[in-house]
């Protein structure tokens, strides 16, 4: 069964100020698909943090929400590059697509949005038609890194239409994670464990 880490990409996330929904609703899809997730990490925005976690990291799906805007601090496609060994590149194609997105909704493309063109090169590009922050996934040795926006609304489209497919094609995906809830009431957590421990187990 194919592994996943999922990396919340924000210092806004570490610090408090935003609480990130974006891994959980990532995970309970992958558990649909047959992977397992095993690891759920918010990084603030240092490269060095985000380079350690991913050369770290140990399974073959990883999934990064954030990162991929306008601003200084957007550095998921830098690290990328960075941690793949690859070169940063500016696609024409994905400026136009983000210069046209803007004129279509009345505005001009400012100097610093052209930094959302820049991808690691050779990766798959995955259009992004809910905003201006193009998604890619990278294919290494060690597996696939996706790298998706960490607006809500545009991850969970991409995720659903562009990275299932992805994955289905990508991996063997044959096994089905089950899963049993069960509720008490009025006994303590060592009083269930005495209980059913086996079943935990």
């Amino acid at each position: 069964m194919p592994t996943a880490e999922i990396y919340a990409l924000g210092s806004e996330i570490v610090l408090g100020q935003t609480i990130d929904t974006n891994s959980a609703w990532i995970s309970s899809k992958l558990n649909d698909l047959g992977i397992e997730t095993v690891k759920h990490v918010a990084i603030a925005d240092d490269i060095e943090i985000i380079k350690s976690v991913l050369n770290n990291s140990t399974s073959e799906i990883i999934i990064i929400g954030g990162g991929l805007g306008p601003t200084q601090d957007d550095i998921t496609r830098e690290v990328i590059a960075k941690v793949t060994h690859r070169k940063l590149i500016l696609d024409k194609d994905l400026l136009n697509t983000i210069d046209t997105m803007f004129r279509s909704r009345g505005f001009l493309m400012t100097k610093n949005n052209e930094r959302q063109a820049y991808i690691p090169e050779g990766s798959v590009k995955i259009h992004n038609p809910n905003g201006t922050a193009p998604s890619f996934a990278v294919e290494d040795p060690r597996g696939v890194v996706f790298a998706l926006p960490g607006v809500p609304f545009e991850l969970k489209w991409l995720f659903s239409n562009e990275v299932t497919p992805y994955l289905k094609e990508k991996f063997t995906l044959s096994d089905v994670i089950s899963y049993k809830i069960l509720k008490v009431a009025e006994l303590g957590e060592s009083n269930v464990d005495h209980l059913i421990g086996d079943l935990i187990a």
